[in-house]
């Protein structure tokens, strides 16, 4: 068990001019669970690629704890080859045996290892690397987002895996895998970092108590400040009527007044003055503790969908559908029959590779949305007429440019983009960057973005909250639910599928 002590940590990326970590101070032991917690964009990868010496930085960074860090990144010419033959390359010393008996505990067999890495599915690729990571000993683990592209079986096996362990920080977006597997919370706040005992659920639950004592201190501020403003406004005018009577009046209406009046009333108008004085320094301490209270409050706005409406009531329907590629000995899906009708939300389920991804492509293809060479299929599968899809791919790797360049290509209307994308969470400085340097999370925020400003008849959304941020998926989950789309989609999120899915299918 040793100490991480983070001392005054600022760090930028070369050529930004805003600072991810500003004067930044921390502890955290090597012997928690620890969940790490943010907006998209915050720096949660970056402060795990700091604690790999990736970057330089300011200030200091002390511990003599060992760090292995997941996903390994990986060359072109490791995807080509078979991950048995670059395990000792990306960890040295590995022992193929100790990953085979990982695998075997994420429910894959050892196989995959002498198959071509570029060939697996996301998730093999993913479980392949969680058991050449788990195969070590002696390492404080850096886990970044281990659950995307993962079914249910392996999230639950992953998870099983990880609630037996200790020594880790784990970066998710996955509120039952945090509450299942972690003990502590580091969390970057809008203006702040805390680091508190206990699960997501038990820091939800304080953050929620905590927000609504700083809002109700808020209000009760903005009320002493009107009271005090409206008081200093009547002094003042007091003040002022009286400074003007001091010299000069009227004998016959002010009988009793004199000359040495005059001393008297500029007395009484210095205090009034001293008083509205004090006022203002009131007014000013009690904006400046409205202002510290509402710093770190993590408030979403609310997102807006246009929908269209299509004539007919199914609007893709499906018979005895079996569904392959070329070269592939059988089908992926086998004789499928599914109607999608308007305002259904129809959740696709199943484990990596039994044609969910496969059943989207083949429809889009139905439509004319896009061609995907080499598709085969056999049965019934017909879209309504003139049926427009909003799609989101769960690859970001296509993105790239500006946010002007994207609309520009996508017929899209770049105001209406950057104020959703402000919505779900981006800083205007963002839209001056590339979008090849922005964060996984926030290039997923752009594609859904770009898919809630595209008026359609059906959303088709494929792993849409891959890299989300948490704040952000219950900001996504209210939109549906307020303006129920009709929807076909795949997500392994347990908590958002059972909010929004109106059925269930099983692939």
């Amino acid at each position: 068990m040793s100490q991480i002590s983070v001392n005054a940590l600022t760090f930028n990326y070369e050529g930004s001019f805003d600072n991810i970590f500003e004067n930044v101070s921390f502890s955290l032991d090597t012997n928690w669970k620890l969940g790490f917690i943010g907006r998209n964009g915050k720096g949660k990868t970056t402060f795990l690629d700091l604690l790999m010496g990736k970057y330089d930085y300011k200030g200091s960074i002390s511990t003599s704890a060992r760090f292995e860090y997941f996903p390994y990144r990986l060359s072109q010419q490791q995807y080509a080859q078979c991950a048995g033959e670059f395990l000792d390359e990306i960890k040295p010393g590995c022992e193929s045996w100790r990953v085979m008996s990982e695998l075997a505990q994420l429910g894959e067999q050892a196989d995959i290892l002498f198959r071509p890495f570029a060939a697996l599915s996301p998730g093999e690729q993913t479980k392949v690397l969680l058991a050449v990571l788990f195969s070590g000993e002696n390492e404080f683990l850096l886990i970044d987002e281990p659950t995307n592209h993962l079914d249910n079986d392996a999230r639950m096996k992953v998870r099983e895996y990880l609630s037996g362990k200790k020594g880790f920080i784990l970066v998710s977006h996955d509120r039952d895998l945090l509450d299942a597997c972690t003990d502590h919370v580091l969390v970057l706040n809008r203006k702040s970092i805390e680091v508190q005992s206990g699960s997501f659920s038990s820091w939800w639950e304080n953050k929620q108590r905590k927000d609504s004592f700083a809002l109700a201190e808020n209000e009760k501020h903005r009320r002493e400040i009107k009271k005090l403003r409206q008081a200093a406004s009547r002094t003042a005018s007091w003040a002022e009527k009286s400074e003007s009577s001091k010299i000069g009046f009227d004998p016959v209406k002010e009988h009793d007044r004199c000359i040495s009046a005059r001393s008297f009333i500029g007395a009484k108008t210095k205090k009034m003055q001293s008083r509205v004085k004090q006022m203002q320094k009131r007014i000013d301490r009690e904006i400046e503790q409205k202002e510290g209270l509402l710093c770190d409050l993590e408030k979403t706005d609310e997102l807006k969908l246009t929908t269209l409406t299509h004539h007919k009531n199914t609007l893709v329907n499906i018979r005895e559908l079996s569904v392959g590629y070329e070269g592939l000995n059988g089908f992926v899906i086998n004789g499928l029959s599914l109607e999608v009708k308007k305002s259904d939300r129809i959740a696709l389920h199943g484990g990596n590779g039994c044609g969910k991804s496969t059943l989207i492509k083949a429809i889009l293809q139905s439509c004319g949305q896009s061609d995907f060479p080499g598709l085969i299929k056999q049965g019934t599968l017909e879209a309504a007429c003139g049926l427009i899809v909003s799609y989101i791919s769960q690859d970001t790797s296509h993105l790239r440019g500006s946010i002007a360049q994207l609309c520009e290509q996508n017929g899209l209307e770049m105001s209406l983009l950057c104020s959703v994308l402000r919505r779900l969470g981006l800083e205007r400085v963002q839209f001056e960057k590339d979008i090849s340097d922005y964060s996984q999370g926030q290039k997923k925020k752009v594609l859904i973005a770009s898919s809630l400003i595209t008026p359609a008849h059906l959303y088709i959304w494929d792993e849409p909250l891959n890299y989300i941020d948490i704040f952000s998926r219950m900001q996504i989950e209210k939109l549906l639910l307020e303006y129920q789309p009709t929807m076909l989609f795949v997500e392994h999120d347990a908590v958002f599928r059972e909010k929004i899915a109106t059925q269930v299918v099983g692939l």
